[in-house]
């Protein structure tokens, strides 16, 4: 008799041309992600040749019960590394059935940013740092604090090993290792300041991707914490108090700003989110006050400022950059929970388009 693992680790390869594609989508909220299975004929590496589907909008708070078919438009191919194979990974985005993008559809606005000539020219590359809090099943409270109770202060855990420092480091190897199988450009893990938080780095991607491939990975990572019983928490502040709370730093270049002479691009293009800081913040994710307070390595949410290596700065730019005089710099403000497509294409808007 087979067992159950045996079934779901079955290669379908040995036994048929066909594969299964999960076709993943944003629900209602924004940041509740949402998925379901077809077969097709054939493996398919090209998204514009996988049919488009739909789905009951009015059970994801996107549609209304009498007109709730909402159709999804596959985007992005990653391998599945849940079922192996030949089977895949779909990231979508939604429209009504006349072709017109939902309001949660956010995909569809970045696209147009960075399909404007000016924006491609500039090659936009993106390093994000999504940090996230691993929560214990049933009581909402960090895997490996004590029920109910707290851990000892900050200060050994950020990179920390031993099982008094570090928990859920299988989760995280586990996401890393699944997130290269799918083709995702992760680039780092480390463990972080509060106990139970971690993050993984993915970039630098151009573009639309980097919005792709951080939906995917969150994808996984959602998927791998179902199985391991544990519950993966992108708020920006899930314990108040001393504790640093969680963000989505962004790093960003433009090929200008690579090139002989960057830093001065770099210097203008911070200028300019200067001027629309409260628009960016507006757009960085919610409850992000929460958590830019002015302490645990953050600038105060009202309060714009740049400088070279401060962590507690809205913007910092890397010490190679200064010394090179190109290069980089890194968004400190977006919060764990912002959307990648609107951080993403709001800053090349600013920096490039205005």
């Amino acid at each position: 008799m087979a067992l159950l693992n045996d079934l779901i680790n079955l290669n379908l390869t040995d036994s048929t041309k066909k594969i299964i594609a999960e076709y993943i989508w944003i629900g209602g909220s924004g940041m509740d992600l949402r998925s379901k299975a077809r077969t097709l004929p054939k493996p398919e590496s090209d998204p514009k040749k996988l049919p488009k589907w739909n789905y009951d909008g009015s059970s994801t708070g996107q549609a209304p019960g009498e007109d709730s078919e909402v159709i999804l438009y596959p985007q992005a191919i990653f391998k599945d590394p849940f079922r192996g194979g030949n089977n895949i990974l779909v990231i979508c985005d939604a429209y009504t059935p006349a072709g017109e993008p939902i309001p949660t559809n956010k995909r569809h606005a970045a696209a147009k940013i960075f399909s404007h000539p000016e924006v491609e020219k500039e090659v936009p590359w993106y390093g994000i740092e999504q940090e996230y809090t691993l929560l214990q099943k049933g009581i909402n409270w960090p895997l490996g604090w004590p029920q109910g109770g707290f851990p000892g202060p900050q200060g050994p855990y950020y990179c920390g090993i031993g099982a008094d420092k570090a928990f859920g480091r299988d989760i995280v190897d586990a996401h890393y290792k699944a997130c290269l199988y799918a083709g995702i450009n992760i680039s780092g893990i480390n463990g972080e300041v509060m106990p139970g938080q971690w993050e993984f780095q993915v970039g630098p991607s151009v573009g639309i991707s980097a919005g792709d491939e951080i939906w995917a990975a969150r994808y996984i990572l959602e998927r791998i914490t179902e199985i391991a019983g544990v519950v993966v928490s992108f708020d920006p502040k899930p314990i108040p108090g001393d504790w640093n709370g969680a963000g989505a730093h962004t790093n960003y270049s433009t090929k200008s700003m690579r090139e002989e002479g960057g830093y001065e691009i770099i210097k203008k293009a911070i200028e300019k989110l200067g001027l629309r800081h409260k628009e960016h913040i507006a757009a960085y994710g919610e409850g992000n006050e929460r958590r830019l307070t002015g302490k645990h390595e953050t600038a105060n949410i009202n309060t714009f400022k740049w400088g070279v290596a401060n962590r507690g700065a809205s913007i910092r730019v890397g010490r190679d950059t200064e010394k090179d005089g190109k290069g980089y710099f890194e968004d400190r403000r977006p919060a764990s929970n912002m959307d990648p497509y609107v951080v993403t294409s709001m800053i090349a808007e600013t920096t490039i388009l205005l």
